[in-house]
């Protein structure tokens, strides 16, 4: 993890680990796209939320919680021991095919065929030296010094090449290893270059360091130095459990953890502080055990308040008091993310429309961390675990709810599927203009329409009145969207209110619209409660203005003088 925000993910094994899942406690749960394809998160947490929360251990070490006390709640059975010994780490920023290092006092060669080894010459006019494989003879590596002339073969004494694995040493100090970018990076112990299957005509990097040199170089990579004491020598063991745990469960590798977030960050010497050395030598050697053997100390940056199961009885999922302290800003966090980010990663989904969430864990908000989730899209049905939307969608962790987009909302408080007028969702909201440029969304329902925009909010139609909306242009009509609810109006008819004008309807009158002058004077007089009752008539043109007629008379705008004549006929 970097300092400013501890990377998620940091320890995903690489050996399999069964999950106990939680039951969920909550129903499956449907999230519609807005028409703009953004999608507005909230979520709990950073990282995949398995053992000790990083976050949580300084939130501990605030309240006064020791380094026990730390590890104690997070791996909840545990004891302490101790370990030491060798550590095989892939230096994964070498991607070339050989070993190549600075020059420098003391360096040396070691064929692991026999363990014999070679203090190689110092010259002022050797800058490089390098293990590669030996061209034609896969086995075998060649020992190679780089100066002014370029790279020249060094004859191993008394057999030229050597005759297996070759590693570089330089009596117990740091050696610089040159990577591909020709930056030169500084590693404890041995630098091997390790074939990685048999027969191989290449090599990959592997440093071999003692487990404590091995933590010095992952602790402030993993957790900011500046922290509490505590905190540090409780990522120290933790990561120190760690990487005995995989050198325990992968011993017949040629490597036992890697040095990025898939195993734990490790940055060699260049990564070491002067607090976080502190902390590695306080808890020197010391690990936490299960049963006499390494912990999977397991651990990320922030629980979010609830910790996961993490298939081990000392990694059972509990709330996390110590996680929301003030200065954890990945406690609780909001985020707006693009669905064209899945859209583009599962093509066959099409345009996508809304997300199913089947299956949480059952712990805290919302129901907890997302398990099981289902996009649907235009064209097809695409279903995810909960840590797959995460990385997809570039989430800090799975324990995420989705905001609704406002018709959606205002659906779901007339009673949504089960009680709302309009029935259910149709297909994916679309985006709407009216010609005045007010943009805004479309949802189509089973038994009607809903419409938003900001400036009049989410309203639905349904009926006549949304036949007659529609079949006069709908937003870009000069009536433009729906500014009030959709509702009944005496002597069984409906009414619908919008930016230009209101439209009414009566079965036996039919759909019109009342607009400008005449639709204020038409209130004024009382709607259709009034003595005029339902408009029979649209807006018509007369020689003198507009009118329009109603069951009991008829309202006329006069166009020379701008008066209104309302006439009742009884």
């Amino acid at each position: 993890m970097n300092r400013r925000a501890l990377a998620a993910g940091a320890l995903v094994w690489t050996v399999a680990v069964t999950l106990l899942v939680a039951p969920s406690t909550a129903a499956a749960k449907r999230y519609w796209v807005p028409y703009t394809g953004t999608l507005a998160v909230e979520g709990h947490g950073y990282g995949h939320g398995r053992g000790m929360s990083q976050y949580g251990a300084e939130g501990a070490a605030r309240a006064g919680k020791s380094t026990g006390q730390i590890l104690d709640f997070y791996y909840r059975g545990t004891k302490s021991g101790k370990t030491g010994g060798p550590l095989r780490v892939l230096v994964t920023k070498d991607t070339t095919s050989q070993v190549t290092v600075a020059a420098r006092r003391k360096l040396a060669v070691r064929d692991l065929a026999d363990g014999r080894a070679w203090r190689l010459p110092r010259r002022p006019k050797i800058d490089q030296w390098r293990i590669t494989p030996a061209r034609g003879q896969a086995v075998k590596s060649a020992v190679q010094f780089h100066n002014r002339a370029g790279w020249q073969r060094w004859p191993v004494p008394g057999r030229t090449l050597l005759r297996g694995v070759g590693q570089f040493t330089a009596g117990g100090a740091p050696i610089g290893l040159v990577l591909p970018n020709g930056e030169v990076r500084r590693y404890r112990g041995i630098l091997r270059a390790t074939p990685p299957y048999r027969g191989a005509g290449i090599r990959d990097t592997v440093n071999v360091v003692s487990l404590d040199q091995y933590v010095r170089g992952v602790l402030p990579a993993e957790m900011p130095t500046s922290w509490s004491m505590a905190a540090l020598r409780a990522q120290a063991v933790a990561a120190r459990t760690y990487a005995a745990y995989g050198r325990r469960a992968n011993r017949s590798r040629y490597w036992h953890v890697c040095d990025t977030t898939t195993c734990q960050v490790y940055g060699g010497v260049r990564a070491e502080t002067k607090r976080g050395n502190q902390a590695v030598l306080g808890t020197a050697r010391t690990i936490r055990k299960w049963h006499g053997r390494p912990a999977l100390t397991q651990f990320s940056s922030s629980s979010g308040g609830w910790t996961v199961s993490g298939g081990r009885p000392y990694l059972r999922a509990r709330a996390d008091r110590f996680d929301g302290w003030q200065g954890n800003a990945n406690h609780r966090w909001r985020t707006r993310v693009d669905s064209a980010r899945l859209e583009r990663r599962f093509g066959e989904l099409g345009r996508l429309q809304h997300l199913t969430v089947r299956n949480r864990d059952g712990h805290g908000a919302w129901g907890g961390r997302v398990q099981q989730v289902v996009l649907h899209g235009r064209r097809r049905t695409v279903g995810l675990s909960g840590e797959s939307l995460r990385f997809a969608l570039g989430l800090r962790s799975s324990w995420v709810t989705f905001g609704k987009p406002p018709i959606i909302a205002a659906w779901q408080r007339l009673g949504g599927a089960k009680k709302s007028p309009f029935g259910r969702p149709i297909g994916a909201e679309s985006r709407v203009r009216n010609d005045n440029g007010l943009t805004g969304a479309r949802h189509a329902f089973t038994k009607g329409r809903m419409y938003w925009s900001k400036r009049t909010g989410a309203h639905g139609l349904r009926g006549a009145v949304l036949t007659y909306y529609q079949r006069h242009g709908g937003v870009r009509s000069s009536l433009g969207f729906p500014n009030h609810p959709y509702a009944k109006t005496d002597g069984g008819g409906h009414k619908a209110q919008f930016q230009g004008g209101a439209v009414i309807h009566h079965d036996r009158w039919g759909a019109h619209a009342v607009t400008g002058r005449i639709l204020r004077a038409y209130r004024r007089h009382g709607f259709v409660n009034g003595r005029l009752g339902y408009p029979t008539t649209e807006v018509r043109r007369i020689d003198v203005g507009r009118r329009v007629k109603f069951q009991h008379g008829r309202i006329t705008w006069l166009r020379r003088s701008g008066q209104i004549d309302v006439d009742i006929s009884r």
